[in-house]
């Protein structure tokens, strides 16, 4: 089989494929990725780079004649290629209207014409806003309140109608709050980690009360591995939820890491709230219990722990990105302002 894997180079993109090279032979990775600020070649190692099934791309999905030459020659796509960042967005949203939807229309239009076996979309649970009811289902109402939030659901939906209109074999994945290895530091439990390790502020939105459900990246991409095998026709056109059904307040989060890492609970520096800031998140799980028989394996403070773990004995990954990024240190420096 031959995989497509746009936005390969990125957090969930990358664990994705180490995990696949590792487990399965049977299966070629083709990577596309731009490596803007948050694509990272060091998310691979050289066994990686050498092995024989990884093949990689450095390439815009906005690039028609790319796209096209690399869909004709894969069996799936899974479309993980995205700005991703809610404080970036509502900064600057230019990049994720133009990447996420217009990148998002140039894949479907290339796969219109070069059918692929199935076009797995990776959306986000954004897409929902604040929980309307809880646990919150694939039919809970689309309310995105931040720039990021509606150019995914502007994707989430752009490819909903291409099923539709065209039939095309898609799948559309939510996944709630990822955590892990080789999360890029701006997001926020790879952040409250380096800057606790730092001595420096860990910047808490307004009262930290708000809540997401968060998912170990390790269990996602076990999820998204069924995605690959199940028959196309009990997942094509269908929503499916990956979460975990817990939530987790941000003070919750703080206080683990910083206990974990022997911290002071000074370092704690409440800020004002974000704009568009959703108040909760709780994924139902049950779709995704039913239709690809995946639930979340890893316990979120044992997923945590682990994830600080990473974090130090990874430093010189991390330090690379923030001491070395011009991209990383001028947002920090102008949206933190300390």
């Amino acid at each position: 089989m031959r995989l497509l894997v746009t936005g390969g180079a990125g957090f969930i993109g990358s664990n994705f494929v180490r995990h696949i090279l590792e487990k399965r032979k049977d299966i070629q990775i083709i990577v596309l990725d731009a490596l803007t600020y948050a694509g990272n070649i060091d998310n691979y190692s050289k066994s990686i780079w050498e092995d024989a099934n990884f093949c990689f791309f450095h390439g815009d999905i906005r690039d028609e004649t790319l796209v096209k030459n690399l869909v004709r020659n894969v069996d799936k796509v899974i479309h993980f290629a995205a700005e991703t960042h809610v404080d970036r967005s509502i900064d600057n949203s230019d990049p994720f209207i133009s990447t996420d939807i217009k990148g998002t229309q140039v894949l479907l239009e290339t796969i219109r014409k070069h059918p692929v076996e199935r076009f797995i979309h990776i959306s986000t649970s954004e897409v929902y806003g604040s929980a309307e009811k809880v646990p919150m289902d694939e039919e809970h109402p689309l309310k995105p309140l931040s720039p990021y939030a509606a150019a995914k659901t502007g994707a989430d939906r752009l490819v909903y109608s291409y099923f539709f209109t065209y039939d095309l074999p898609v799948v559309i994945i939510r996944p709630f709050n990822n955590y892990g290895s080789n999360q890029f530091p701006e997001k926020l439990i790879p952040l409250f980690i380096t800057n606790a390790i730092e001595n420096k502020p860990l910047p808490v939105y307004g009262t930290g009360k708000n809540t997401r459900d968060w998912v170990y990246v390790k269990d996602c991409v076990k999820a998204l591995e069924k995605l690959i095998d199940i028959d196309i026709k009990k997942i094509k056109g269908e929503v499916i939820n990956v979460g975990s059904g817990e939530d987790t307040d941000v003070l919750t989060i703080t206080d683990t890491i910083l206990k974990e890492l022997g911290k002071d609970k000074s370092l704690i520096k409440f800020v004002k709230d974000r704009l568009g800031h959703v108040k909760r998140h709780i994924s139902s799980t049950e779709k995704a219990k039913k239709i690809i028989g995946w639930e979340a394996e890893t316990n979120f403070h044992e997923g945590l722990i682990s994830t600080v773990k990473w974090y130090l004995e990874n430093e010189e990954w991390w330090r690379k990105i923030k001491e070395g990024r011009r991209e990383y240190k001028e947002f920090y420096e102008r949206y933190y302002n300390f």
